[in-house]
């Protein structure tokens, strides 16, 4: 029985082995929590199609938009550990929601297994070309003389763009009201519609719109003023010394993934966000690649995790 059981240990260890060895053998899905046309979904096509050309397997995008990115978060995390879902994740999701949503259906900190940071970049703060507010500054004076009225855009509660929001609101002593969107995309499609007045938006899904006028960017939310946008000052610079909310996308796996499978991820995505074509394509959208490793990764998002629960509470923001 002893003899029966070892063999059979052994053989299932060995079939481990093999699969571990033979991944990919069949297509991967890289998870987006956002409709199309938004920075999460941009960065994942671009990364797909080269991770998918070294592996040899084909790489999908599967858009699962709502809840900021949680219904997609979630997915993942109840996904087989198997290596054939991944999540492109962001801020949001991934360290904001747990302070933000009563009954969250994950866990950030216990359901995935870091595999690597992918871009880190500012959001920039746009807002209707017939806004009567060309800096940031006039855009604060408009706020206070017209409090609850001026409304902001964001790809969905608890994301970076939310958060960029609301701790202006602290740090600027404004009433602004926040309307939540399925994505960067639909965001924007907001904005051009006239929905909206202000969006903090990724620097994707401005896009051409700034050249064309139908937009106009008062201020970056970041330490330093973004490439893509020399002229754009930052909010820091604009009067609040010490802002700053950066936007991040990482790959994360479903808890338990075997080590040679986040191994083998962590490896070709890296590959992917260093090479010449990759790093081009990002950088004309404003954002830097940055990647780093499973270990990093984690000890990053618990940071993160911790520093905007504090901001959470001190700004007083609830799921809406």
């Amino acid at each position: 029985m002893k003899r029966f059981l070892f063999a059979a240990t052994a053989l299932a260890l060995s079939a481990s082995a093999f699969a571990q060895d033979a991944y990919p053998s069949r297509p991967i899905t890289m998870v987006v929590g956002f409709q199309p046309g938004g920075g999460t979904d941009t960065v994942a096509r671009i990364l797909a199609k080269t991770v998918g050309d070294s592996v040899k397997q084909q790489v999908l995008v599967e858009n699962k938009a709502g809840a900021g990115g949680n219904i997609a978060t979630d997915y993942v995390a109840k996904a087989a550990p198997d290596g054939y879902t991944v999540l492109l994740g962001n801020v949001g999701s991934l360290t904001v929601a747990p302070h933000i949503v009563a009954k969250l259906p994950y866990d950030p900190l216990r359901d995935f297994a870091p595999i690597t940071m992918a871009v880190v970049f500012a959001n920039v703060l746009v807002v209707q070309p017939d806004l009567p507010a060309k800096t940031l500054a006039e855009f604060v004076k408009l706020a206070k003389a017209k409090p609850g009225t001026i409304t902001y855009a964001s790809s969905g509660i608890g994301g970076a763009g939310h958060l960029a929001g609301e701790l202006l609101k602290v740090v600027a002593k404004i009433d602004i009201v926040h309307v939540p969107y399925k994505g960067g995309g639909p965001a924007m499609q907001g904005m051009l519609g006239g929905q909206v007045q202000a969006f903090f938006a990724t620097p994707v899904s401005v896009g051409g719109h700034l050249k064309s006028g139908r937009v106009r960017a008062l201020a970056t939310t970041g330490p330093k003023r973004a490439e893509l946008l020399p002229d754009v000052p930052t909010v820091a610079e604009s009067g609040y010394p010490g802002y700053e909310a950066m936007n991040w996308y990482a790959y994360v796996a479903p808890a338990k993934t075997p080590k040679p499978v986040i191994d083998r991820l962590h490896r070709e995505i890296v590959k992917a966000l260093a090479a010449p074509e990759v790093v081009e394509l990002l950088k004309k959208q404003g954002l830097e690649p940055s990647s780093s490793t499973p270990e990093e990764l984690g000890r990053y998002i618990k940071s993160e995790y911790d520093t905007w629960g504090r901001v959470v509470k001190e700004a007083g923001i609830k799921a809406q």
